[in-house]
């Protein structure tokens, strides 16, 4: 399987670097410390056209695959933005897929075009405080009264909140007890992030200041039907259908970070001089920079495996965790390579690396974890009984 960059995929990758030419280590760092979403770069990447990289022409989009997406996203983890600026931008460039393949013509022509042109921001609000992974037992109502649905309950872990004016959130209208199949009884809205109704409130985190995380409080939110995507009941199953996406995008964001923390790390390996010579020049420094290095492009390639199966239509489940899983663990390993070549100044902010290592974490951990990924990689291609 090729693997080389296309024209047009080289364009991609070299206009993400333009950007990031614009926003570099520097204002990242200032982000971090000061806090607030970074606005100029968001508005940077959507003049360009690359908010809509992978949504139909026909509605403002680029109409691209998910590989040019995760390459795009990838090279402005790697431009030092890491996962901040990968986040700032990750639900405008895919999070409305189930709208482009489940919205209903009005609701594709009224939604997407201004979401490609950064015009309008929103948060994707699923999980709960009490049932993390398992979302077939997510808990937050909406109840219909005529041509109006009620929404009330929490969420929890919701980025952009803060700044969204919109959001895609999955509730249930149908009690659990009631339905034939756990996956059923869960409806999808997109629907406005209306503050008379929602009370947010943000999370202090380990990192990743620029872009906020938060718990949401929702106390009947009235919802027009017409903001309800697909069939009722019908909204796990059309979020599904972007989770392989998903662990694409996630993974080639790993590795970005991870090729941050290398490219910085070998630089300072040239520059830092003990004992009258490089350390660089110890296999003791050299080594572990360059197995992060393999593992990084052995991942890149499991990413791209996976991707170019996605967007050929083939099934992918099993390559898409297994690119997440690999991503995320070589990401951790090359940033904590990283801080260890500084030394001492790895510590220190100024030197950027340790906020690789506290933002790798993110990919890392979501949106599922290493462990159940291993249950479903053995449950699934090896055969093995669940043990779920």
């Amino acid at each position: 399987m090729d693997y080389t960059l296309n024209e047009q995929q080289q364009a991609i990758v070299e206009a993400a670097e333009r950007i990031c030419s614009k926003y570099g280590l520097d204002y990242w760092l200032e982000r971090e410390l000061k806090g607030g979403f970074p606005e100029e770069y968001f508005q940077e990447v959507a003049r360009g056209g690359w908010l809509g990289i992978a949504m139909p022409e026909e509605y403002g989009g680029a109409g691209l695959g998910i590989t040019e997406a995760a390459l795009f996203l990838r090279t402005v983890a790697a431009g030092g933005g890491a996962l901040a600026a990968a986040s700032a931008i990750h639900m405008n460039i895919f999070g409305l897929h189930p709208v482009v393949l489940f919205g209903t013509e009005e609701q594709k022509k009224r939604i997407l075009p201004p979401f490609a042109r950064g015009e309008t921001k929103a948060c994707f609000a699923v999980t709960e405080p009490d049932t993390g992974l398992n979302t077939t037992k997510l808990k937050v109502k909406a109840e219909r009264n005529g041509d109006t649905y009620y929404i009330s309950g929490k969420k929890v872990w919701i980025s952009t909140a803060q700044v969204a004016e919109h959001m895609l959130i999955l509730a249930r209208t149908t009690p659990i007890e009631q339905v034939k199949k756990r996956t059923e009884g869960l409806s999808l809205f997109y629907t406005k992030l209306n503050r008379d109704y929602v009370q947010i409130r943000e999370i202090e985190k380990m990192g990743r200041k620029a872009v906020d995380t938060n718990e949401l409080f929702i106390d009947n939110l009235p919802v027009p039907v017409e903001d309800r995507i697909g069939e009722e009941g019908k909204g796990l199953e059309y979020i599904f259908h972007g989770m392989n996406a998903e662990r694409c995008l996630v993974a080639s964001e790993a590795i970005g970070i991870g090729q941050a923390a290398i490219r910085l790390a070998t630089q300072y390996a040239k520059d830092r001089v003990v004992f009258d010579r490089p350390i660089g020049q110890n296999q003791g420094i050299q080594h572990p920079l360059a197995q992060s290095w393999a593992e990084l492009e052995a991942a890149n390639h499991m990413v791209m495996a996976a991707a170019s199966l996605l967007d050929q239509g083939l099934p992918c489940g099993t390559e898409a965790n297994a690119a997440k899983l690999l991503a995320s663990q070589a990401g951790m390993k090359a940033c904590q390579t990283a801080i260890l070549t500084h030394g001492g100044f790895g510590y220190a902010k100024e030197y950027h690396v340790e906020r690789f290592l506290r933002e790798i974490w993110v990919p890392y951990i979501a949106p599922v974890s290493p462990q159940l990924i291993l249950s479903n990689i053995a449950e699934r291609k090896l055969g093995l009984p669940k043990s779920y």
